[in-house]
């Protein structure tokens, strides 16, 4: 045999090899819970994909508290953060502070939010709270956003914000517009947009790496959307083969998967446990 045809047969081997080598997901740093009346009592085994912190979204929205406080209205049913707090998968919580369901509704009241959430992260609570999150979410699309800045002086470090490109703007635009404002202590969890098929997570995975190289990998966490549109209307759970190379891809990076008890069912939780550990039981492979 010819040694060119040798060496083509050879290199042709190898790429088939790398095509089906097993996928390897990396460990979750944690999982995000968006408190809502239907999901006041959060239950699942998310630990089992690496996941010990927990990102609380909100622990007050649209003027109705879901702990006991006296600066505004509470909430009928309280969840149970006794238990929550000893739960494997909150053994961090980061927490979320004053919000609205509506964003744009958010947005026109930064300083009413600011203050109700200085305010509430003076609370005692039985979590052992690592950090706090300011739940209004930044987009290059929201031309006030660096009004926001001098308002989280305010709040108590460290602290969070959210950032999302609903615009497809890029992430070298995203982070000129971002940096005008942010203040250098406040880190960023970046929306990767996946669930929503606003990209797909090689591009979210660049956001990610421009963000980082700017403002410092410490500063720059991942929300890794598990979940996709379903026919019909609304959204469903990710399946493996959908998430799982999504998370691949994020290797190096802390990843929050969102949300736990909306998406990640015990089934996915296993699977994704799986492919942690013995990357050929999830039948997934690299591409």
């Amino acid at each position: 045999m010819r040694p060119l045809l040798v060496l083509m047969l050879a290199a042709l081997l190898m790429i088939a090899g790398c095509a089906e080598r097993p996928l390897r997901i990396p460990p979750v740093a944690g999982t995000v819970w968006q408190p809502d009346n239907a999901t006041l009592d959060p239950r699942g085994n998310w630990d089992r994909t690496g996941a010990r912190e927990l990102l609380v979204q909100w622990v007050a929205v649209d003027g109705t508290a879901f702990v006991k406080t006296d600066s505004m209205p509470v909430a009928t049913t309280l969840p149970a953060w006794q238990r929550i707090a000893g739960e494997p998968w909150a053994r961090e919580v980061i927490l979320g502070l004053a919000g609205r369901f509506d964003e744009k509704s958010a947005r026109s009241d930064l300083a009413g939010l600011a203050t109700a959430s200085a305010a509430l992260a003076r609370l005692p609570t039985p979590l052992n709270v690592v950090g706090w999150y300011f739940p209004v979410e930044i987009d290059p699309t929201w031309a006030e956003a660096a009004t926001l800045g001098p308002l989280l002086a305010q709040l108590p470090r460290p602290l969070w914000i959210s950032v999302y490109d609903s615009a497809n703007v890029g992430p070298e635009a995203l982070l000129q517009g971002l940096t005008k404002w942010l203040p250098p202590d406040v880190g960023v969890f970046f929306q990767d947009g996946v669930g929503v098929h606003a990209r797909d997570a090689h591009v979210a995975r660049h956001y990610a790496d421009v963000l980082s190289a700017r403002l410092g990998k410490d500063r720059v966490r991942l929300i890794a959307e598990a979940f996709r549109p379903q026919t019909g209307g609304g959204f469903r759970s990710a399946t493996i083969q959908e998430l799982g190379p999504q998370l691949a891809l994020y290797s190096g990076y802390r990843i929050y998967l969102f949300d736990g008890p909306h998406y990640l069912n015990d089934a996915l939780v296993d699977q994704v446990a799986a492919g942690q550990t013995t990357p050929s039981e999830t039948g997934v492979t690299a591409r």
